[in-house]
């Protein structure tokens, strides 16, 4: 029995991208999704498991039947999806009155359901959200019936405010395969039986790394795994030191220069650290230009020689605001206290 195992598409998402991509960032979820339904039409796959979060928010109806007619077009492929904290069950939500295909097995209930497959001697399990946060442990006590030869189980959660786990206890729960959602991030939990598949794109500044999806085959030999990069882009964040020579135009020279090394179809937010002249103000929306920069972080500080300024100014404001903080750590949020009072001092007998 071969599968594909997704979660957290979010579609009907608008990440932020920056001034180049985020316009086109909401079709680019669509169309990775796609691309995962047309492996599954060309490979004939058995399964395709969606563990919550198919969309952003409550679906709208034309999102439903978008996404029911591309099931729909399946010829082999049967679907089986729950709800996650984001496209939860509510009270008027379209997913309570949507009619989907005879291929698509959705497991809406508030309590554990069963898809059950005989052909496949297979049987999916889940259960969905009916609010945002569901803090109970609801698959702590959960083990797999022994209904068919091959069990599986779709579960959305792991944090404290969406359904925690005790992974020892899943690992015990007698299931050939876990296909877990809502972390963003791939995780393999127990290798080829629990895993997280991650969002198919980020979307998210901090959903850093590689995303994609999991391809699976279940024998009576056991389960084999595979996961698969599927995203168009990357968000990426960047370390740019900054030094006393470096001006906003040689920034933004050193800016574009590690963009075009690791990519110039990813996001970027830029984290600019270092030491910069006194004498010199960075601007960033400069540095950013038309590229495709999400945000640009100055976490730079004047290189002020403290002991210098302190001595030559001992019995003035500024002097005795230098000694408040003399001994403190760099990086501290003192020293950054102290480096951003210093300046607006310095600036005011301008």
């Amino acid at each position: 029995m071969r599968f594909v195992h997704i979660a957290d598409v979010h579609l009907g998402a608008k990440p932020d991208a920056g001034p180049l991509y985020s316009k086109m960032r909401p079709r680019e979820l669509w169309e990775s999704f796609e691309q995962v339904l047309r492996v599954c039409e060309e490979e004939k796959t058995d399964l395709l498991l969606i563990a919550g979060d198919l969309f952003h928010r409550q679906p709208l109806v034309r999102e439903l039947k978008e996404a029911g007619y591309l099931f729909s077009e399946l010829t082999h492929t049967k679907v089986v999806l729950i709800a996650g904290n984001h496209d939860y069950i509510g009270k008027d939500s379209n997913y309570r009155t949507f009619s989907w295909s005879d291929n698509v097995y959705p497991l809406f209930g508030r309590k554990m359901q069963c898809a059950d497959f005989p052909e496949l001697q297979t049987a999916v399990y889940g259960l969905s959200y009916h609010e945002r946060e569901i803090s109970r442990p609801l698959y702590d006590g959960i083990r797999a019936p022994g209904r068919r030869r091959h069990e599986i189980l779709l579960a959305h959660g792991g944090d404290e405010k969406h359904i925690p786990f005790d992974r020892r206890l899943m690992e015990k729960a007698g299931f050939d395969y876990v296909a877990l959602g809502h972390i963003h991030k791939p995780q393999v939990l127990k290798e080829d039986q629990i895993i997280y598949s991650g969002a198919l794109e980020p979307v998210d500044k901090n959903d850093t790394g590689r995303h994609g999806y999991v391809k699976g085959e279940i024998t009576d030999q056991g389960v084999r795994t595979q996961w698969i990069p599927c995203a168009s882009r990357e968000y990426i964040h960047l370390q740019i030191p900054v030094s006393c020579q470096d001006t906003t135009g040689s920034l933004k020279k050193k800016i574009c220069e590690q963009i075009s090394k690791y990519g110039n179809e990813n996001i970027y937010k830029i984290i600019l650290n270092g030491k910069r002249d006194q004498n010199v103000s960075l601007d960033t929306e400069r540095m950013t230009g038309d590229e495709n920069i999400q945000e640009i972080l100055d976490e730079t500080s004047p290189a002020y020689d403290f002991e210098k300024l302190y001595t030559e100014n001992e019995d003035t404001i500024l002097g005795r605001y230098i000694g408040r903080f003399r001994g403190c750590r760099e990086g501290s949020v003192e020293y950054r206290a102290l480096c951003e009072g210093v300046e607006a001092l310095l600036n005011c007998r301008q």
